[in-house]
């Protein structure tokens, strides 16, 4: 059985893929080809790119219809219905609140107030006007953005995988940034890929097998891992992390780690950043998920209790924490 291992810078991260099979040739080639297929979606999505689909639609659906790629498309389709099933939680159009709390290009500010209210007047799926028939995207007023930060990842995986699949590849496990990943198969002599997510006390700069929060199996399967771990600022006492709550305007306050496995590695990027937003109050969206996703949501609770844990289907590995 050869191994054959596959890095790609992109996406502002870094995706490894390691694949098993009897013909080195036909898995490096393989696993190219799925390299070469973030490449192209990143291109496609980018919200920094001023020549990808999603910056032209920026610059011109505000005006009228613009016309995309039906795969883009399906994919726009596919956030409103998360964003609808997530009441919200998740959304696209966070962009003009990010900009507002100075995320966008820096670390963050408190925002003026007149200025948060005109920027969340231009948030909210239900701005984006989808047709099915012409395949074209428009907003329904100036200042709309859409940038795919919370599911482009995911979907770039998911594609990815696919074509794995297509090229008969039966042994892989690819993932962008450690934080979302899709595993096929198995990896050799073991009965499914293992993946450990850390306490949300470990210190990232010397983890050890004593901060394991949990060991997700994986076959044939995504895993997100959504944290607010990241940019973030002080004002008054108080941490404002980079992490928003489309709904309210605000920096998300509760929840500090979720996780969601399942067959689509775009749905686990988009539901764990709802889980996120959702916080403590995420009981009721976990509870309604289809029974092919699992789930975990760690929330931060005063000093001495620590956290506070909520799953469906995934077991916490050390709970005495």
């Amino acid at each position: 059985m050869k191994t054959v291992r596959l890095a790609l810078e992109a996406m502002a991260t870094r995706f490894e893929l390691v694949l098993h099979g009897d013909d080195a040739v036909r898995l490096r080639a393989a696993g190219e080809e799925a390299l070469a297929e973030i490449r192209r979606l990143e291109a496609q999505l980018s919200f920094y790119d001023p020549s990808s689909q999603i910056s032209r639609i920026n610059a011109r659906a505000a005006d009228g219809p613009v016309r995309v790629a039906p795969r883009l498309f399906r994919l726009l389709q596919t956030a409103q219905q998360l964003h609808a099933a997530t009441d919200g939680a998740f959304d696209l159009t966070v962009a003009p609140l990010m900009r507002c709390w100075g995320f966008t290009r820096g670390t963050g500010h408190l925002p003026d107030p007149e200025a948060l209210a005109e920027a969340r007047s231009k948030t909210g799926m239900h701005l984006v006007l989808l047709d099915e028939e012409a395949f074209t995207v428009a907003f329904a007023r100036p200042g709309v953005l859409l940038d795919l930060g919370a599911i482009g990842k995911g979907y770039a995986v998911e594609e990815a995988a696919q074509i794995l699949v297509e090229a008969g590849v039966e042994r892989a496990f690819l993932h962008g940034g450690t934080s979302t990943i899709h595993a096929l198969g198995t990896p050799l002599d073991e009965a499914c890929w293992n993946v450990a997510i850390p306490h949300p006390d470990a210190d990232p700069a010397a983890p050890n097998d004593d901060d394991v929060l949990v060991v997700v199996p994986l076959k044939d399967e995504a895993l997100s891992v959504s944290a607010v771990w990241g940019k973030a600022f002080e004002a008054d006492g108080k941490t404002y992390g980079h992490v928003l709550d489309p709904r309210s305007g605000h920096p998300v306050d509760g929840a500090v780690l979720t996780a969601v496995a399942g067959p689509s590695a775009t749905t686990c990027d988009a539901l764990s950043t709802a889980l996120l937003v959702l916080g403590c109050d995420a009981g009721e969206l976990m509870t309604s998920l289809d029974d092919s996703i699992r789930a975990m949501t760690v929330c931060s609770k005063d000093a001495e209790d620590g956290f506070e844990v909520m799953q469906t289907g995934i077991e916490v590995y050390d709970p005495g924490f």
